[in-house]
């Protein structure tokens, strides 16, 4: 399965939290990290070492994506990210890297860490 994993987080979240946070959704939808081709956030995200570390830890890449690509599609819920000029994070991140465009998990909130799975 090519399953993609958006991310978005709150400022200063550490790799253990965005660990727990990834591991949880993988429980919650069903699937494991060897079903995952990729992670994705916002390049707001881009500075973010916990994310950066935590996906890395998991042998994983991250693609960090532009406002345009983000805005380009239409998140099933809302999110704060509107105040930075976003549709969202996690999961129009997810979408915009999937295959079919069809959400697994919708963003679901896991502390300071939001996950969304695509595939």
């Amino acid at each position: 399965m090519d399953m993609i994993i958006g991310i978005g987080s709150r400022r200063g979240v550490t790799s253990d939290e965005v660990s727990a946070a990834i591991e949880s959704a993988l429980r919650d939808a069903g699937i494991g990290i060897t079903d995952v081709r990729i992670f994705a956030s916002s390049r707001l995200k881009e500075n973010e070492a916990g994310i950066n570390e935590a996906v890395r830890s998991l042998g994983r890449e991250i693609v960090f994506l532009d406002d345009e690509t983000i805005n380009a599609y239409k998140p099933p819920s809302a999110s704060e990210a509107n105040r930075f000029g976003l549709v969202g994070v996690a999961e129009p991140s997810a979408l915009a890297l999937s295959d079919e465009k069809e959400m697994v998990l919708e963003k679901k909130g896991y502390g300071r860490v939001t996950i969304a799975i695509a595939r």
